[in-house]
C-alpha cells in the first residue's frame, strides 16, 4: 500500500508567495461565465506580456481544425525562428489547464512560444471548447481530432511525423493521458492506426474522477487519512471543492471506473500501458491531484514504460503561474522541453517507481 504523505507540506518560498495573493485565491461562487471571462482576461493579459520578449524569437500561424460533430476549434502553432525554415522538427501539442472553463489561444502564446524556443520544436497550441457552454466529451473529442488533423498536415507544419509529443497541464493532462491511453488499448479506430506517439507529458494530471476514489486511487493508499485529497483538501489555488466545481461543469452522465477519459487511472491495467510512449511527469507536493497522478506513474514504470516522475515539493497545483517568484518554475518549464528532448533520444526503461524531488 502506497503512502506518499512525505511529499506534502508548504515551502518557505512558497508561504513568502501566498502572502502576496489573495484569499481565497478565486471565488468558486461565481457565474462561470463571469469566472471565465475574469481568469482569461487575466491569463492573457500576462501572456501578451510575456510576449513582449518572446514573440520575436517565433514564428505564428493560425489554423482552424474540423471537429467530427461539425464545428471548429482553433489551434496556433509556433516555430523557432532560430532554425532553418524547412528543417523538419519535433512537435509538442500543448493542452492547457483550467479546469475545462478556462484557457484561450492567447492565454497561452507565452507558454507555447517558451517551449517552442527553448525545445527547438514546433508547438501547436490546440484550444479545445470548454464548459459550462460545452460538456463531457467534447474537450476530449476536440483533443483528439486535433491530434487527426496534425498527422494529415505534417507537411504543412513542417514536422517529424515520428516526433509527436502530447502534453498537457492539468485538465489538459487528463485529455493527453486519454488520448495517449486509447490510442494505446487501440480502441479507437480513428486513433490506433496513426504513427506510435513519441512521448508524453503530463504536468499536474487529472487522472481520477472525484465520485470514485474510494473505489479507485483509495484502494492503493495506506489509509484515507494520508491521501492527497484529505491532505490538501483546502490547498490554494485548486482545494477539493473547486475539483468538484469544475466536474460538475462537464455534467458527465454517468460516472464509470473503467472510464478511459475520465478515470485513466482506474481503467489503464499494465497489459494496457505496456509499450506506451515514454512519460515525463510534474506532479506538485501540494496538490489533491498528487496522488493520483503518482500511483499511475507508479503503474507505467513497473510495467515497463521509459517514465520519470519528478515531484515538485511544497508548492501547489498550478504554480507556475507565479513564474520567477517561485525557483521550482523553471523545473516546470524543464519538464516539458526534456518531454520533446525524449522525442530525440527513445529513453530506456529502468522498470522502477522513482520519484525526483526537483
Amino acid at each position: 500500500m502506497c503512502d506518499f504523505s512525505e511529499y506534502g507540506g508548504a515551502s518557505e518560498e512558497w508561504l513568502a508567495v501566498e502572502k502576496t495573493i489573495p484569499v481565497p485565491f478565486f471565488d468558486f461562487s461565481l457565474d462561470p461565465k463571469t469566472a471565465q471571462a475574469t481568469v482569461n482576461g487575466g491569463r492573457e493579459e500576462a501572456s501578451a506580456k510575456a510576449m513582449e520578449k518572446l514573440g520575436p524569437h517565433v514564428q505564428t500561424a493560425d489554423y482552424s481544425i474540423p471537429t467530427r460533430d461539425g464545428s471548429t476549434i482553433e489551434a496556433r502553432s509556433y516555430r523557432p525562428v532560430s532554425v532553418p525554415e524547412d528543417d523538419l522538427l519535433p512537435v509538442y501539442i500543448h493542452y492547457h489547464g483550467g479546469g475545462f472553463a478556462f484557457g484561450t489561444l492567447d492565454s497561452e502564446n507565452a507558454t507555447c512560444a517558451n517551449t517552442a524556443i527553448n525545445a527547438k520544436c514546433v508547438v501547436l497550441n490546440v484550444n479545445y471548447r470548454h464548459t459550462p457552454d460545452f460538456v463531457y466529451p467534447t474537450a476530449w473529442h476536440d483533443s483528439q481530432d486535433a491530434f487527426i488533423w496534425l498527422h494529415k498536415n505534417t507537411d504543412a507544419l513542417k514536422i517529424d511525423p515520428s516526433k509527436v509529443v502530447v502534453g498537457g497541464v492539468s485538465a489538459g493532462g487528463q485529455l493527453t493521458a486519454s488520448l495517449v491511453l486509447e490510442k494505446q488499448k487501440g480502441e479507437n479506430e480513428a486513433l490506433k492506426n496513426l504513427p506510435d506517439i513519441a512521448a508524453q507529458v503530463l504536468i499536474i494530471p487529472a487522472l481520477a474522477h472525484y465520485e470514485t476514489y474510494a473505489e479507485g486511487p483509495l484502494k492503493q493508499m495506506k489509509s484515507r487519512e494520508i491521501s492527497s485529497i484529505v491532505e490538501n483538501e483546502n490547498a490554494p489555488i485548486l482545494p477539493m471543492k473547486a475539483c468538484v466545481a469544475f466536474t460538475k461543469l462537464l455534467k458527465i452522465p454517468k460516472v464509470e471506473l473503467g472510464d478511459t477519459k475520465i478515470n485513466i487511472l482506474s481503467a489503464a491495467t499494465a497489459d494496457d500501458v505496456k509499450g506506451m510512449p515514454p512519460t515525463i511527469f510534474g506532479i506538485a507536493g501540494l496538490d489533491p491531484l498528487r496522488d493520483e497522478a503518482l500511483l499511475y506513474g507508479k503503474l507505467l514504470a513497473e510495467a515497463g514504460v521509459p517514465t520519470e516522475v519528478r515531484l515538485f515539493k511544497g508548492v501547489p497545483h498550478g504554480f507556475r503561474r507565479f513564474g520567477p517568484a517561485l525557483k521550482v518554475s523553471a523545473q516546470w518549464d524543464k519538464a516539458v522541453e526534456d518531454g520533446v528532448e525524449w522525442a530525440r533520444s527513445k529513453p530506456v526503461a529502468t522498470g522502477k517507481f522513482e520519484i525526483k524531488v526537483v
